[in-house]
Parts: C-alpha cells; sequence; structure tokens
C-alpha cells in the first residue's frame, strides 16, 4: 500500500460513511469495489470491507440509539439473528470463488432495485409490524448471509424487505437496518479474523473515516423525504450492479 492508497481512503470513506448513516447500509457497497481496485483478491477485499463496516455502522446505531429511533424488542430480534447467521455464513464463503460471489452481489442489487418503495402498502398497519418480531428475526437473517458470505452488511436488502414485507416505514426500516448490519458486520469480522482473512488494519482505518460521517448523516436522517431515499437507494443498487458485473466478468473469463 503506498500514500496515495491511503488518501483514497478519506473521500470514499466519508461518502461511504454518509449513504450508511442515510440509507441504514454498512458502507461495504462501497469499500469492496475500492479494496478490489487497490488490488485485493474478492476474498481478501470482501473481508477486509467487512472490518471497515463494524465502526461505520456502529456509529450511526448508536446515533440511532440515542435518539431513541427504535424499539428495544424489534432492535434484539433483527440484531440478534444477524449476528448468529453471520457466524454461519462466514464460514461458507472462503469455498465459493470469487467471481460468483461478485456475480450474486450483481443478482441482489438488481432485484432490490426493482423491488424498492418509499412507504408501505398497508400504512395503517404501521405500528403492528413493528412489533412483528419473527418477521424481523427472518430479515436479520438476510443481513448475516450477506455479511458473512458477501461481505456487505446487507442493509440494502433489509430495508426493501422490511418496507415492503413488513409495512414498515423506511425512516424505521433504516434505523433497524443500521443496527443489524452492525450485529452481522462484527459476527463475521470475528470469524475472518480466526481465519486470517482480510486486513484488520486497513479496514478499521477506512471504518474510522466513514464512521465521522456516518454520525452526522445518522443524525440527519429524519430530515430526507421517503421518496428521495428511495431514489437514492434505487440510483447506487444499478451503478454498483455495472461496477461489480465487469469485475465478476472479468474474473470468470480469467478461469
Amino acid at each position: 500500500m503506498v500514500l496515495w492508497d491511503l488518501l483514497v481512503f478519506v473521500p470514499l470513506g466519508l461518502l461511504a460513511g454518509g449513504l450508511a448513516g442515510l440509507l441504514g447500509i454498512g458502507g461495504g457497497l462501497i469499500f469492496a469495489p475500492l479494496l478490489l481496485w487497490m488490488g485485493l483478491s474478492p476474498h481478501q477485499a470482501l473481508a477486509t470491507s467487512t472490518f471497515a463496516i463494524v465502526p461505520t455502522a456502529l456509529s450511526g446505531t448508536l446515533t440511532h440509539l440515542f435518539a431513541g429511533g427504535f424499539q428495544l424488542r424489534a432492535g434484539l430480534s433483527i440484531g440478534v439473528a444477524a449476528f448468529l447467521s453471520s457466524l454461519l455464513f462466514s464460514k461458507i464463503g472462503l469455498d465459493v470463488s470469487g467471481w460468483f460471489l461478485l456475480t450474486l452481489q450483481v443478482g441482489l442489487y438488481l432485484v432490490v432495485a426493482a423491488t424498492i418503495r418509499s412507504e408501505p402498502h398497508q400504512a395503517g398497519q404501521q405500528l403492528k409490524s413493528t412489533l412483528f418480531l419473527p418477521g424481523l428475526a427472518v430479515v436479520g437473517s438476510v443481513a448475516g448471509f450477506s455479511a458473512g458470505l458477501l461481505g456487505l452488511g446487507g442493509g440494502l436488502l433489509m430495508v426493501p424487505l422490511m418496507v415492503n414485507g413488513l409495512a414498515v416505514p423506511i425512516h424505521l426500516a433504516i434505523r433497524l437496518s443500521t443496527l443489524a448490519v452492525t450485529c452481522s458486520a462484527t459476527a463475521a469480522s470475528l470469524q475472518f479474523l480466526s481465519e486470517g482473512r482480510g486486513s484488520a488494519g486497513i479496514g478499521l482505518l477506512l471504518g474510522g473515516v466513514a464512521a465521522l460521517a456516518a454520525y452526522w448523516s445518522a443524525s440527519r436522517l429524519q430530515r430526507v423525504s421517503g421518496n428521495r431515499l428511495a431514489w437514492m437507494l434505487r440510483t447506487l443498487l444499478l451503478l454498483l450492479a455495472f461496477g461489480t458485473g465487469r469485475q465478476a466478468l472479468t474474473l470468470a473469463m480469467g478461469h
């Protein structure tokens, strides 16, 4: 790693952190492509990305928690499920080829981009749905799958699932997603550390920069309309699907 690589961390880390706090993601969507560009292999990049997600998502979670942004029971349900499922899937990812991991990412990006909405259809059931703990546990398991296998926090999957499937308002879905991302990334990071995968130093350095921006944007979440949040999520997904798809194709052709 050279000085130029470290300098790139600052603006991209701030960008990732700003998006993490505002959209309920962990920042892995920015971290993973950056680390691949720096020359890390897909497995190393995804593991290092997971390390970076931990401080980023934790910053946003604490901001939402101190502001009373979600109910404790709902947070525990989605968070514990995310932690446990991430431990499971993080043991599987090492046996999957790099190009296939990236292809899975592309598929997830496109599916979510096509389904994301700003508000649930059944607005009158919002309060009831936030207490639907088994449903939140299932959503948390999706975060664990995404973090453990793909090196992503899972926020881009959880937010649409909560809005579309559980009728949770998008602002609350983003807050709960941030908590679940923290839990899933922490569990996956513990597994990756035990296996010697990725670089914890690079990840924490990148995540530390992002955490500052995540705190700032998370505290301003309520000021952004639901329609604008959905539009931002959809645009980000399509851009990432294109970039990651190119990388997956390059790796597949190399085989």
